[in-house]
């Protein structure tokens, strides 16, 4: 696919890295010679220096052969115009546009056709919504849900005293009494897919399946958690922490914010009139110490400094807060912080990127291609949702009798709503949705790939 991208930030070199590596053409466009320079010392691609929201630019990028244009400039405004103008002088092109001011998120919603628009990014307001779905189910450091809701895979780390440390994985349902299954063990920075004969052991973070309705009774039995999320604390004033405050909001979760600088405090106390907003230095253990950190059901550090963050979360562990949330500018950072109790870390690039990942491959949406593509255990593992067509192999066949290729692992199946953790005698039949889970050095772009020849 012919892919143009706008802007070589944060996001738009990670998309660089993502799409070029599945095969697609990427032109980059970026006003700075020496961002475009540096990218292209990695990746096989177009560069241009200059606006993507100029039609000389767009046209010296090809964008009548384009497909799909992905603006991610800093500037909302050239990221609107870039697609406006891109769709009028290619009605096929699909675009994506970063926009991150709510109030002209707002309007290119309203007027999506008239910007021609086909999907907005918000970064910041991705976060919060990811942060407010691990709050609801406190315990879990990531969430990933598929079939509509139907299925979730969740990871959690084991502690030193938890009642999994060094069982094998086959007792895992015993254990925990609730239809399960381990997708992968990412141990020591390294994702492992593990056979029933693995044993787990203290900073393992595992991956699980299991049903939406098993979630909760999987947090209980492991007693992982002990109350319910009711107050949260927010260290920083950003963008996020106001989206994160409506979100929680919604929820009936009580929200405190601190904020060292005045002015931006009183704007917050005018914009969320229901939180409680402190003036004071999140860095200084005395501020946080004097302000009760220990009472809080949560802490979420959304500083700008992801050091500050790490900093502030190891702190609040040390302090006996049940829940922390580090927000990380550089996911790059994830590996160093497996060993460090630091609880669940949310990069909003990562999720603005996975977002636009799994638009690209539903444009590629054939019959037997992937629904949607998941990255998990810093993207060392992809979880696929497929559905299944009249022409797949296997066809009711149960799985015991199915071959997969290596590193391919069967996790879930979901017919008319219900989903059934795989097992050997699940069974698919045509219009079911399957998860399945994978290497991601080994790509599966079709469902029949999945099987031995």
């Amino acid at each position: 696919m012919r892919i143009i991208i706008a802007g070589g930030g944060k996001v738009g070199a990670e998309l660089t890295r993502k799409l070029s590596r599945e095969g697609h053409e990427i032109t980059l466009i970026d006003y700075d010679a020496e961002v475009l320079e540096n990218i292209m010392e990695h990746y096989d691609i177009i560069s241009i220096q200059g606006n993507a929201a100029s039609l000389d630019t767009l046209e010296e990028a090809n964008i009548k052969e384009a497909e799909l244009l992905i603006a991610a400039t800093d500037r909302d405004e050239e990221n609107m115009l870039a697609c406006m103008t891109g769709h009028a002088v290619n009605p096929n092109l699909h675009t994506i546009a970063r926009i991150r001011n709510p109030e002209y998120r707002s309007q290119a919603i309203r007027l999506r056709d008239m910007f021609g628009l086909n999907l907005v990014i918000n970064p910041e307001q991705d976060a919060a919504i990811e942060i407010s779905r691990l709050l609801r189910y406190p315990g879990f450091l990531n969430i990933e849900t598929f079939a509509k809701g139907n299925a979730e895979i969740v990871s959690f780390k084991i502690a030193a005293d938890s009642s999994l440390n060094g069982i094998a994985l086959k007792e895992l349902p015993k254990k925990v009494d609730c239809q399960v299954l381990v997708c992968a063990v990412k141990r020591d920075g390294k994702c492992i897919m593990p056979d029933g004969e693995f044993k787990l052991k203290e900073n393992d973070v595992i991956y699980v399946t299991a049903s939406s309705d098993n979630l909760s009774l999987l947090l209980k039995n492991l007693g992982i958690i002990t109350r319910k999320t009711k107050h949260v604390l927010i260290a920083g004033g950003s963008r996020i922490s106001y989206y994160l405050a409506l979100e929680l909001e919604k929820t009936g979760i009580e929200v405190s914010i601190i904020e060292q600088n005045p002015e931006k405090c009183e704007e917050l106390a005018s914009l969320l009139p229901n939180a409680t907003i402190i003036e004071g230095d999140a860095s200084s253990q005395d501020f946080l110490d004097s302000e009760g950190i220990e009472k809080y059901d949560a802490l979420v550090t959304l500083t700008g400094l992801d050091e500050l963050n790490i900093v502030m979360a190891l702190y609040a562990h040390a302090r006996k807060v049940p829940m922390v949330i580090t927000k990380l500018s550089h996911a790059e950072n994830n590996r160093i912080l497996d060993a460090l109790p630091v609880g669940s870390v949310i990069s909003p690039k990562e999720l603005s990127c996975n977002s636009i990942v799994r638009y690209v491959r539903a444009m590629q949406n054939k019959e037997g291609a992937a629904l949607s593509v998941h990255l998990i255990g810093d993207g060392q593992i992809e979880a696929i949702e497929f559905k299944v067509s009249e022409n797949d192999r296997y066809l009711n066949t149960p799985l015991k009798e199915i071959n997969t290729k290596p590193n391919v692992l069967i996790v879930s199946v979901t017919s008319r709503g219900k989903t059934e953790i795989a097992t050997g005698n699940t069974k698919f039949k045509a219009g079911d949705i399957v998860v399945i889970v994978t290497s991601a050095e080994t790509p599966i772009r079709d469902f029949n790939e999945i099987f031995e020849a």
